[in-house]
């Protein structure tokens, strides 16, 4: 074999091993595969999602996600809803801390999106903040648009990846 038909071989591989699993990011940190989620890294049990105390119950029942329009990093008032919500949650189980993932649709530059992912985030950090949560239990990172959460070039695609992801864990603080 010549060098060149390896190298199609090696990419290709990559390519599938990339694509082996469409729901790593789109079931959000809690969901099979996920980093909280069963055999994800977290470690944490899910629960069932009838148990108001499990992750499983944040992320199903109460919702983990929000979502914004284009360009935007103003909170809806669906928004705001479900983060007071996820507030309420978050204030009476202080043994979870949470990272909060701003993400962007695919429009738009990479740093543009990253940034815009940013703000998201910080809007949704600020808000739980604002309802009590301690700001010591919040981290934010952006992905801006290299995690999708819908993978096509249609509106109804980027609504879904135009969004703010609260992703919970147990830590040592508050506990």
């Amino acid at each position: 074999m010549n060098f060149a038909v390896k190298a199609v071989l090696a990419i290709s591989m990559l390519g599938l091993a990339a694509c082996s699993n469409p729901d790593q990011y789109g079931s959000g940190a809690t969901g099979p595969g996920g980093a909280l989620g069963p055999g994800g890294a977290g470690g944490i049990t899910q629960g069932g999602i009838n148990d108001p105390n499990s992750p499983a119950y944040f992320s199903q029942t109460i919702g983990d996600m929000v979502h914004f329009q284009v360009d935007q990093s103003t909170l809806t008032d669906t928004a705001r809803g479900i983060l007071s919500q996820q507030a309420s949650w978050l204030v009476s189980h202080p043994s979870y801390t949470a990272i909060i993932e701003g993400h962007a649709d695919e429009q738009g530059t990479r740093e543009y999106n990253l940034a815009l992912g940013a703000r998201r985030a910080s809007a949704v950090q600020e808000y739980l903040i604002s309802q009590g949560v301690a700001g010591n239990r919040l981290r934010t990172v952006s992905y801006g648009k290299e995690r999708p959460l819908a993978i096509c070039s249609t509106e109804e695609c980027y609504k879904k990846n135009r969004r703010a992801v609260t992703v919970i864990s147990q830590s040592a603080v508050g506990s």
